[in-house]
């Protein structure tokens, strides 16, 4: 089975998951009887994305501890890391002398067709951001690919003339004309290939798996729109 290998460059650059790892063998992990056939194997296991989500928590308190920030969770997909990640935030705050006092703002972002990103971006929540001026913001996103929809977004908030803007996403798909708009906190860096579960959708179905796993073709054929 394929090394698993942890990036050197900065505390925050993430778990590099190689080109050939193949993932973990289904049987060795309980999901939904619904899904199977749909699941090629558990490319991230649900506990590996808590140790790192908390790694990930400390690392934002050694940086914005005692800021007063905005947390822009952009959903669907990235509900349970954001909510995992603000859980692990309160939890330090709640014992440290520095803490984080919080709130969350909820926007959309829609840009795949089945398993194929699209130009039709879509924010949904995000017509009038002006509370987030002069405020320390940070987005938090499921998954980052080319960093184009990142990007797009970074530059609708930057409008609102917010104090600071950090990014914290769970995966960063390395993938052709990888665009230079990368998170600041990184939980993994993953090959190119379509991904579901822990909120993850594909056509809204998978987002009730714990684990985050590799959709199969006959799976992609079952849910296609």
């Amino acid at each position: 089975m394929a090394d698993v290998a942890v990036q050197s460059h900065g505390r925050s650059g993430g778990i590099v998951m190689n080109d050939d790892w193949p993932g973990y063998s289904l049987d060795l992990f309980s999901y939904p009887a619904h899904y199977c056939g749909d699941l090629d194997c558990v490319f991230i296991p649900h506990g590996m994305i808590m140790d790192r989500t908390e790694r990930l928590a400390r690392n934002i308190m050694d940086d914005l501890g005692d800021h007063d920030i905005v947390v822009l969770c952009v959903l669907k997909g990235g509900y349970q890391f954001c909510v995992d990640l603000v859980d692990r935030i309160k939890a330090l705050s709640r014992n440290s002398n520095r803490t984080i006092p919080m709130r969350v703002h909820f926007i959309r972002l829609k840009s795949y067709l089945n398993d194929q990103s699209t130009e039709d971006l879509h924010i949904l929540g995000a017509e009038d951001l002006s509370f987030l001026a002069g405020k320390n913001v940070l987005i938090v996103e499921a998954i980052v690919g080319t960093g184009k929809t990142m990007e797009t977004l970074l530059m609708h908030v930057e409008a609102f003339r917010p104090k600071m803007i950090k990014v914290a996403g769970l995966l960063v798909k390395r993938v052709p004309h990888n665009a230079a708009c990368l998170p600041d906190y990184v939980g993994f860096e993953i090959p190119d290939r379509f991904v579901v579960g822990y909120a993850l959708d594909y056509n809204e179905y998978f987002r009730d798996l714990n684990h985050i796993c590799v959709i199969s073709e006959s799976g992609k054929m079952k849910y296609k729109i």
